[in-house]
């Protein structure tokens, strides 16, 4: 009983991806790292060139009525979420990640052409 539930149990993890999502999300985790610091060690440095300091972006505020609205925080958010999503997109295309997707799409509707015939073969010969 014990090894029919253990053999279910790879089966589901086989089936349903969990292992390429356990992957994905340790993956991301790094990428992330990797990105932040791309941000905080290059891009930032390289921005305060031009806007004197990073801490002050990151500071930079408006204050209306009482009421500080941080803009400056935003933009930085906006900055490592774009650095963020450009790593990924690049390293994504670059490792040809994408192309792999593609294989099993092509695959899938060839598949699915294949059926299709052979079900119209078995309706030809039912008449």
């Amino acid at each position: 009983m014990v090894k029919k539930h253990l053999v279910g149990f790879v089966e589901f993890i086989r089936e349903q991806g969990v292992m390429g999502l356990a992957i994905g999300f340790i993956l991301g985790g790094s990428v992330s790292t990797v990105a932040k610091s791309l941000v905080a060690d290059i891009v930032m440095p390289v921005l305060s060139i031009g806007l004197g300091s990073t801490e002050a972006l990151a500071d930079s505020s408006i204050e209306v009525n009482n009421v500080h609205i941080m803009w400056g925080h935003f933009a930085s958010t906006v900055i490592d979420f774009l650095v963020i999503a450009a790593v990924v997109y690049f390293g994504f295309k670059g490792l040809g990640l994408d192309k792999l997707d593609r294989k099993k799409e092509a695959a899938a509707a060839a598949k699915l052409e294949r059926d299709k015939a052979v079900g119209k073969k078995k309706v030809g010969h039912a008449k």
